[in-house]
């Protein structure tokens, strides 16, 4: 693809989250106007999601923006991590909404006010065609970006929980029952929890620079350890430097008695075997003489 190709694309994704930001905006005014003459919290509840998602794919929208930006003298490792903090943001704050609700409708469990059911459906109902739309419009994306595919999937439970709201508002009109409303309000807000925590852990682990997940220590370790030459693996950090790249800091011994020639001919082993088995791209290899190592913790080669 040529650079001018991968542009368009780009302006084209930023177009497409744009568009699904305005649209869930006014989704949302349009919710939270029929949840307050409706009377309904979990039409409330459901604006409050789809807000909460307009909010995220805005912040995907800033972070996309700010994480194609160079690295320079003041983040030497570039500013890919932007739209793990933006997640992050976007994700708390879900998870206080969610609070909210379910103190709201345990609330509400007192005051059994009148709830208008065909309001309900009524708007439910255009807020699931509204879902519809936005999720094709982050669809494609969704493959290219962990943090798009977040808000992708947060459509697709504001599509469920549209659903929800559509079944609670049927039952009202046809046999009063008042109660499924609080019932879906606190469905609604235990499902975006769980929609949430996984992610949540997940930007929580990068900005902890917490080894991958779908990486191990102890693996990569003996894979150096096997490679002929080292004697011995000592310093060996594995972190996420953002959503792609992963970085590797380790230090590894070598014989006494080698060369400069030698200890570069090694590096160049240990650099094409971590790139090829593990996908590290960013590493750093020190290459020392075993007696320089002795002061740290060794992993010696079985």
């Amino acid at each position: 693809m040529s650079n001018h190709d991968h542009h368009h694309g780009s302006d084209l994704g930023t177009r497409r989250l744009a568009w699904a930001v305005v649209i869930n905006l006014l989704l949302t005014a349009a919710q939270v106007v029929g949840g307050v003459l409706s009377g309904s919290l979990s039409l409330v509840a459901d604006a409050l999601h789809n807000f909460s998602d307009a909010a995220g794919l805005l912040l995907a929208l800033v972070a996309r923006r700010i994480s194609k930006r160079p690295a320079d003298e003041h983040r030497t490792f570039g500013y890919g991590r932007a739209e793990v903090v933006g997640g992050l943001i976007n994700l708390t704050s879900i998870m206080v909404i969610a609070g909210y609700l379910l103190i709201e409708a345990i609330t509400r469990m007192f005051d059994r006010p009148e709830v208008d059911g065909w309001m309900m459906v009524i708007v439910a109902g255009i807020a699931l065609v509204v879902d519809a739309a936005t999720a094709v419009l982050t669809y494609s994306m969704s493959k290219e970006s962990v943090n798009i595919k977040a808000a992708f999937l947060h459509n697709i439970a504001d599509a469920l929980a549209s659903v929800a709201v559509i079944i609670t508002g049927t039952l009202i009109i046809l046999f009063d029952w008042y109660w499924t409303d609080i019932v879906a309000t606190i469905g609604i807000s235990v499902y975006i929890v769980w929609m949430s925590w996984s992610p949540m852990k997940r930007c929580i682990r990068i900005l902890m620079q917490s080894v991958p997940d779908h990486l191990s220590i102890e693996e990569i370790s003996q894979t150096i350890g096997r490679i002929s030459g080292v004697e011995a693996v000592a310093h060996l950090h594995v972190w996420p430097i953002d959503e792609r790249t992963n970085s590797i800091e380790v230090r590894v011994a070598m014989r006494e008695d080698s060369g400069l020639g030698e200890a570069d001919e090694l590096r160049c082993r240990l650099r094409r075997h971590l790139e090829a088995e593990f996908g590290i791209s960013h590493i750093t290899i020190e290459v020392l003489p075993k007696s320089r190592l002795e002061s740290e913790p060794l992993i010696t080669p079985h």
